[in-house]
């Protein structure tokens, strides 16, 4: 039986990260936004109020949360500021290939110190030439006795200037694409290992971005999460359970744009009236609602198909795109509700209309989730209807005989038999399927 109701602890949750988000994000959001800084403080505090390292299991020590807390946690977090929420869930991120992996020494070693003393790790498969293609990847991963040398950069790296753990994916041989991609645990401090300055960007500059470079650093055999042929395989693992919050992201900004041009809508008086009384602004109101409301579910669905253990790779793309472009829209809405003033620096419609732009772009854009959604409806989707030629059509000229379906132009013919030639398309007899009476009970 379908339910849509949190639960108490999830309830509870949401509290606590709102109060977080009003309290502690938003009156600060604006001042590092213009320093193009990130605030650690802030990360810190939130990795201090439990409100980071979530997904941790319990066997570990952590709280073994589920996504569907990592959007409740993300959407409150966003409202306040999305770039914020970035850096908060990049270590989420960053632990799930290790999460993922069959490496538990590894995650036994690692986990206890991300857990317990705030430490962060970034997640690497971007490079300067390549973005979502992530079997295009050129970071080289030389064997070397039992270890590992990495050779090459990283780019587009969230807290990548910040991170204490790298999880990194490179490849032993980039002509192999994507069997030949590993993924490996990096520390900071290693030999040979350096970031770049923080990238400058449109929005989201709360959120540090940087390039990562590897000289001949040595990975020891036990720091390898995937061995190389397993890496690209656990990426696209790791973006099908990341992905929905992403969505997230886009849902909390939505809502807080909503909320804004409602209460300025409400408030802003013309032709001696609040515009709220004119249906032009009930009605872009009205349309934001529904997208924040329907990303909402898009993004709790896959959330909770993670969590059940299902594959959630085509609900994780459709609340991703949807989610996103939805957030965009309803933010650009939200600041022609409040006209000039909207466009201004001295309200917070021009910050959110910057962060949430990116949305469309990172842990695969728009267009690369409609590529996932259109293979799996054109490969795996299964439908519930015939084929169009097959589909039984009972009309007058077929109730007491046969009838027949040119498979070309859909023309239905009545009779023992098929004409020897379609009288619309001339389609030759072939082209005829019987489709009445149908093969199986038909409910007329």
């Amino acid at each position: 039986m379908l339910n849509f109701d949190l639960t108490d602890d999830q309830l509870a949750l949401r509290k606590r990260a709102r109060e977080f988000a009003v309290n502690h994000v938003l009156p600060v959001a604006w001042m590092y936004d213009e320093r193009d800084e990130i605030p650690l403080d802030l990360l810190k505090k939130a990795w201090e109020a439990g409100l980071m390292n979530g997904d941790i299991p319990k066997s570990y020590d952590g709280m073994g949360l589920g996504l569907v807390e990592a959007a409740i946690v993300t959407e409150e977090i966003a409202a306040a500021c999305p770039g914020v929420a970035t850096s908060i869930f990049d270590n989420s991120l960053g632990v799930e290939p290790l999460l993922l992996s069959e490496n538990e020494a590894l995650r036994k070693r690692y986990l206890p110190e991300i857990l317990n003393n705030f430490k962060l790790i970034c997640f690497a498969t971007s490079e300067p030439g390549m973005g979502s293609d992530v079997s295009g990847i050129r970071c080289q991963a030389e064997k070397d006795g039992d270890d590992y040398i990495l050779n090459g950069a990283k780019y587009w790296i969230t807290n990548g200037g910040i991170a204490d753990y790298m999880t990194v994916f490179a490849t032993t041989d980039p002509k192999t694409k994507h069997e030949g991609i590993g993924a490996f645990l990096v520390e900071r401090d290693w030999k040979g290992v350096s970031s770049g300055k923080a990238i400058p960007k449109l929005g989201q500059r709360c959120s540090n971005t940087t390039a990562l470079h590897f000289e001949n650093v040595r990975v020891p055999a036990e720091n390898v999460i995937a061995p190389p042929g397993e890496g690209f395989k656990l990426a696209m693992k790791t973006f099908s359970r990341t992905r929905p919050i992403i969505g997230a992201f886009a849902v909390g900004a939505a809502r807080s744009a909503m909320e804004w041009a409602i209460d300025y809508a409400k408030k802003r008086k013309a032709f001696g009236m609040p515009i709220s009384g004119f249906q032009a602004i009930q009605f872009k109101l009205a349309e934001m609602y529904q997208k924040v409301e329907t990303a909402r579910l898009l993004v709790q669905k896959s959330a909770w198909e993670a969590d059940q253990g299902r594959d959630p790779t085509i609900a994780a793309s459709i609340a991703k795109f949807y989610a996103t472009e939805a957030a965009f829209e309803t933010v650009n809405d939200a600041m022609q509700v409040l006209g000039g003033y909207g466009y201004t620096t001295m309200f917070p419609l021009e910050k959110l209309l910057r962060d949430v732009r990116l949305l469309m772009i990172y842990e695969g854009t728009s267009e690369v989730q409609r590529v996932i959604v259109s293979g799996h409806l054109l490969s795996a989707y299964e439908p519930a209807m015939p084929s169009l030629e097959k589909v039984p059509m009972r009309r007058k000229t077929a109730v007491k005989e046969a009838a027949w379906r040119c498979a070309t132009c859909g023309h239905v013919h009545g009779g023992d038999a098929p004409p020897e030639r379609c009288p619309y398309c001339f389609a030759a007899k072939g082209a005829f399927h019987k489709v009445w009476p149908p093969d199986r009970a038909s409910g007329d």
